[in-house]
Formats: structure tokens, sequence, C-alpha cells
């Protein structure tokens, strides 16, 4: 429904909230700053449910800002804009991921690297201070609204299957990201540690652009749907493995030896890292053993730039290439269960809040 603009008002929204890191979800009214000149009011449909968000609920890599309105998985229909906006219009569809403002100065955002800004100012969707607006925290996707600067958001087509694409926001552009960046081509070995949500999009961007692929798994539970996307190869342990790769791309959101996928990599072979595990159990690279296993590179990457996000949008689109996703109510205690399932490892790959049932 398309709503009445009050340059001046701010934004009732309604949404489920932590109060501390050990809390339960409950519901949350609230609200957000008034729609700017440059800015768009999100209607809500969809937000998916990503581990980061677990992380942060529970302050395992800081100390999170409560109450706290995780999300950075959204997709849903424009309802109004500010009065210079250009690139959306009313009843557009748009996403949000992970990062809602930035500088715009500095080189990095110049490049469109706008997570890595050089001044400090990337404004995280949730769970930050909002150095743009008086410094007030943002709350994120599990809610009914959001207001974002066009700049920010993401166009998605009319057509899209909303569902699908709200994962993609980060759970895509996570793992599209670093293969892009490693120039993965069609013969390349690519191992992907982590087989969950987004291990399993790694699988499907590195088999569309002509890897061979093998996953690195904790159990053989999911290795049939990793044999139907066309993995070749199944380990549940680095231990005896023979193979060697051009890339690994770690996904794995616990404690585990990085030193063990480096041997595994060949001579001028690449690992990136996108897992983070909590703060406490972060693995460690061994400097010795990094040096005696020279000509090869770890680096870390983080979900990706506007321009590239709307590129992994479009490739994900034009190839049919979504999560495999299961769609909950927007309710607490749906909420609640998938987080205890993402960190007992009984989850399936991605799932996805029906924000129009709230």
């Amino acid at each position: 429904m398309m709503q009445k603009l009050d340059e001046e008002k701010r934004i009732l929204a309604k949404g489920y909230a932590v109060f501390s890191k050990d809390s339960k979800f409950e519901a949350f009214d609230f609200t957000r700053h008034p729609v700017g000149d440059r800015d768009i009011l999100i209607e809500i449909l969809y937000a998916g449910i990503c581990h980061s968000d677990i992380h942060s609920a529970r302050s395992e890599w800081s100390k999170g800002i409560y109450p706290m309105v995780p999300g950075h998985e959204i997709v849903g229909r424009v309802i109004a804009i500010g009065k210079n906006v250009k690139k959306f219009k009313v009843g557009d569809y748009a996403g949000v991921g992970c990062m809602v403002n930035s500088c715009g100065e500095c080189e990095a955002c110049k490049e469109s690297k706008e997570q890595f800004c050089q001044n400090g100012k990337t404004i995280f969707t949730y769970n930050c201070r909002d150095c743009f607006h008086d410094n007030e925290p943002t709350y994120g996707g599990y809610s009914n609204n959001i207001v974002v600067s066009e700049k920010f958001a993401i166009n998605v087509p009319n057509d899209a299957p909303l569902e699908v694409v709200a994962p993609l926001l980060c759970a895509g552009i996570t793992t599209y990201s670093p293969l892009k960046f490693s120039k993965v081509k069609a013969g390349d070995k690519v191992a992907v540690a982590g087989f969950g949500g987004l291990g399993s999009m790694a699988v499907k961007y590195a088999i569309k652009m002509g890897a061979e692929v093998s996953v690195f798994a904790r159990n053989e539970g999911k290795k049939e749907i990793a044999k139907r996307m066309g993995v070749e190869r199944f380990y549940t342990t680095t231990d005896g493995v023979h193979e060697r790769f051009d890339m690994i791309i770690s996904t794995i959101p616990t404690s585990y030896d990085v030193n063990a996928y480096v041997n595994l990599l060949k001579f001028g072979g690449e690992m990136a890292i996108v897992g983070l595990p909590p703060s406490e159990n972060s693995p460690q690279i061994d400097s010795m053993n990094l040096v005696l296993h020279g000509g090869r590179k770890v680096y870390g990457s983080l979900i990706g730039g506007i321009k590239e996000t709307q590129e992994m949008l479009d490739f994900s689109l034009k190839h049919k290439i979504y999560p495999e996703v299961e769609i909950i109510g927007a309710r607490a205690e749906e909420i609640d269960l998938v987080y205890e399932k993402l960190t007992s490892g009984k989850a399936s790959f991605r799932y996805v809040i029906d924000m129009q049932t709230l």
C-alpha cells in the first residue's frame, strides 16, 4: 500500500527484537527516521535469517546494541519515495543487504567498496549507530518496513521470486564476491568448506562459473544434496585428502583448523575466509605453516559493494541461482526455533521469514 509521505514525520514500525544477548525474541514497536529527499520507504515482504544474526544477537562478535532487530537479507515493495529519488518509483521491488549508508567520499566508497569505508562510516543494516541520523541505532529486516538511501537499495525485477531473492542480499554476495575476486574460471578446482546457507550458494556459483567443485562438511547428512547440485567430491575431513585446489572458500561459522585447508591449496592457490566464528573461537593461522607452504594466498572477504551486489543479483536471476529455503511465519517462537536449529546443526540451508504474516 502506498504511504502518504510527511517529510518531517518518523516512520512507525513493528517487528521482533531481542533485548539482551540471552533473551528470546519479543514483539517490538519502534520508529525509523523520516524519509529523506533521496530515501525510499520499503514495505518488507521477506527477510532472510543469517547466521550473522545469531552471532550479533548473542554478542558473540562484540557487545550488541539492544533492543536489537536483526535481519540484513531484505526484499520488499517501495511504498514511498523522497522528492529527489531517481532510481525507484512507488510500486517497484527493492532489496536491502548488509549496509544502508557510507561516507561516499573515500577511495573505497568511490570504487563501490562501501563495506570498507575508510572514514569508518559504513552503516550496517542493524546493530549499528547511524552517524547520518543522530547516532540512532539501526534496526533490521525482522520488521514490517525500512527506510534506506536509494543508493543502498538494490533493484529487484517485478517478476523475481522474492522469497528466494532475499537471502541473496547476504548469502549470495558473500560468496559471489570472493569467487569473482579470485577469478574462478572453467576448469578450476574449487573447494567449499562448510555446506550450510553460505556454502550451498558458493557451490552453485562456482559450478555456474565452470569450476570442478568439492565440498567439506562435518558429516554426510547433506552428501546426496551436494551431489545433486553437481559437486564432484564430498569430504567430511581434511585428513588424507590428496586433491589440491585452485581456490578454497571457507564459510565455516565455528572454530576449525585453517592451516589444514591452506595445506590443500595448489601452489599459487587462494583461500577466501567468509565465515566468522564467535570471537573467542576465532581460528588462527600458523605463521610457520604459512611460510613452509609458501606461494599460497589467504584473504578475508566481507560481503560486497552495492555495484557488485546488483551484479550478483542480475547474475543469479539470469541463471536461476537461488538458495534452498524454508519459509517460516513472522512469529517470535518460529524465529527462536530457527536459531536453535542453526546452532545445533539441525538446520536446512536458509530460512526466510514471510513478513506479510506479521
